[in-house]
């Protein structure tokens, strides 16, 4: 940016704050704009919101965080508060369209698990198969375990 570090940190409070608006601002949370009208609709349109290079960069991306978080609190809070809980919350925002439409039971105890689900997803896929996180991927994923767990 050609700016001081002073002149950045007016902006930001400081170097995991700016890391996290960067982050958030390359990796717009995708829930904030669909409503399909189902759930598996509204979970396959997110899936699909990227391409599948993008999404190998997002898992990448997803380890090296998980491992800095660990070393850096400051870090996590930051991605806590800017990313994480967004992101929870476009999530229930989801989740509740669907239990007013009756998809889902509004006591399912799975409900609480869908943002660790689909994280999952994306890690354990390079782990365990070596593997990218494909779209196509991520859609037999939710209709094969995220879906049946919310009982849909």
């Amino acid at each position: 940016t050609r700016s001081s570090k002073a002149t950045l940190y007016r902006q930001w409070k400081g170097k995991p704050e700016l890391v996290v608006r960067a982050l958030r601002h390359v990796k717009p949370h995708a829930a904030t704009w669909v409503d399909t009208g189902s759930l598996r609709g509204d979970l396959h349109a997110i899936a699909a919101s990227t391409d599948d290079c993008e999404k190998e960069k997002s898992a990448d991306l997803i380890g090296g965080l998980i491992h800095a978080v660990r070393d850096d609190p400051d870090l996590y809070e930051a991605l806590r508060e800017l990313m994480i809980e967004p992101g929870i919350e476009e999530l229930n925002a989801v989740l509740r369209r669907a239990v007013e439409r009756g998809e889902v039971a509004a006591d399912s105890p799975a409900l609480e698990f869908l943002p660790h689900m689909l994280v999952g997803g994306y890690v354990t896929r390079p782990l365990v198969e070596a593997e990218c996180v494909t779209t196509a991927y991520l859609r037999r994923y939710l209709d094969a375990v995220v879906l049946p767990a919310l009982g849909v």
